[in-house]
C-alpha cells in the first residue's frame, strides 16, 4: 500500500525489468519539471572508494569485486550475486540501509522546493520497501521483442540480453500488485511521451483532489 497523499510535491516510483524504458519515462518527467532521485546513482555513490558500504562488500564476497582501481567491479559482483538470490540479499542488506537515508533526504529537499513531483527511479523500488512512502508506483513494461532490441542496441550480445531479462523474471508478477500504472514503452517516443505526460497529469490531478 502506498502512503496517502500529502502536502507538497507527489511521489511517484517508476520501476520495471531492463530495457523497457524506465530512463526514458523518467526524462520525460524531468522535462515536464519533476525532480529525479536515480537509486543507481546513490548506489554508486556509496560504493565509492572509501564509503563503508565498500568495505563491507569487500570483506562479505572478497576482493576480486574490487576492480585496480579500487572501484568497485560492479560486473564482477552482478555474476556473483545475480543468480544466486542468497547472495543477493546478503548485498542488498549491506547496500540498502545506505542507499535509504540518502533517498528520503532527497525526498525532503524536494518537499522544500517548488517541484509538482519527486520521481524515485529504482528496480529494486518494491524490494526496498519504498512503496509505502510513495503516493503512486508506475510499471514501465514493453513487449519482449523491443525489451531484447534495446538491450542489443545498448552493446549486449543476443544471448548476454537474454540471460539479463531472465534473471529479472516475475519482476512484473511481484510489482503489479502494488502498481498504480502500467505503462506501456513498446510504441514510438512521441507515444511514450504522450502516455507519460497523461500520467503526470492524472497523478497530480488525484493528488489534488
Amino acid at each position: 500500500m502506498t502512503r496517502a497523499a500529502v502536502d507538497g510535491p507527489i511521489r511517484i516510483g517508476l520501476t520495471g525489468p531492463i530495457g523497457c524504458g524506465k530512463s526514458r519515462v523518467a526524462k520525460r518527467l524531468r522535462h515536464q519539471g519533476a525532480t529525479i532521485i536515480d537509486a543507481d546513482r546513490l548506489a554508486r555513490e556509496v560504493t565509492a572508494p572509501g564509503m563503508p558500504a565498500l568495505a563491507a562488500i569487500a570483506e562479505r564476497f572478497g576482493p576480486e569485486v574490487l576492480a585496480g582501481d579500487g572501484w568497485l567491479n560492479r560486473a564482477a559482483l552482478a555474476e556473483r550475486v545475480f543468480d544466486d538470490p542468497g547472495e543477493l540479499r546478503a548485498l542488498e542488506e549491506i547496500t540498502h540501509p545506505a542507499i535509504r537515508p540518502r533517498i528520503m533526504a532527497a525526498f525532503e529537499a524536494a518537499a522544500a522546493s517548488s517541484t509538482r513531483a519527486v520521481v524515485l527511479e529504482a528496480i529494486r523500488l518494491v524490494e526496498g520497501g519504498y512503496a509505502d512512502v510513495l503516493d503512486e508506483v508506475w510499471l514501465i513494461v514493453c513487449g519482449p521483442d523491443q525489451q531484447r532490441a534495446r538491450l542489443v542496441r545498448r552493446g549486449l550480445a543476443p544471448a548476454d540480453a537474454q540471460r539479463r531479462i531472465a534473471r529479472q523474471a516475475g519482476l512484473v508478477e511481484r510489482v503489479t500488485p502494488v502498481a498504480t500504472r502500467i505503462l506501456d514503452t513498446s510504441g514510438s517516443l512521441a507515444e511514450t511521451e504522450a502516455s507519460v505526460d497523461a500520467a503526470l497529469e492524472a497523478a497530480l490531478a488525484g493528488a489534488a483532489g
